[in-house]
């Protein structure tokens, strides 16, 4: 029973600090982006900033898992390593959005929020999944 209530603590532990980083992910992509996320999304219901927003909750969640698994059953470690690299992620998904940015016409925040489907939110959302699997891959 002792087990029992140490692994339901553990995962309540990790599932705070998975929720915290979405949480930081969601500020960032509502940074990113002209006007509010929350307007955009459930009263204009944009899909492109939808899709744009779980793009980052799902790279992050990648992050997250990576590090979890590679823990080896070393709760702090686990919890500790779940923490870095999920900002490690958020920053460098940041990083990549600037660059992709930069490197495409227009201003990307601005197309990735237009009501009208776009295909740049494709590209962008891409980026955020393979930025989440490139440092999964690097934790194991």
């Amino acid at each position: 029973m002792q087990n029992l209530v140490t692994d339901l603590l553990a995962t309540l532990a990790y599932g705070v600090v998975g929720v915290v980083l979405m949480g930081i992910g969601y500020a960032l992509v509502d940074l990113a982006t002209p006007g509010r996320l929350n307007h955009l999304i459930w009263h204009e219901r944009n899909r492109n900033a939808a899709l744009l927003l779980a793009s980052n909750l799902a790279g992050v969640g990648i992050i997250v898992v990576a590090a979890i698994a590679a823990s080896e059953d070393d709760f702090v470690l686990g919890l500790a390593g779940s923490a870095a690299y999920g900002i490690l992620g958020l920053v460098i998904m940041a990083a990549a959005f600037v660059l992709l940015d930069v490197a495409t016409p227009g201003k990307l925040g601005e197309l990735l929020v237009d009501p009208e489907p776009h295909p740049a939110v494709w590209v962008s959302a891409v980026v955020h999944l393979a930025t989440g699997a490139i440092i999964a891959a690097a934790i194991s």
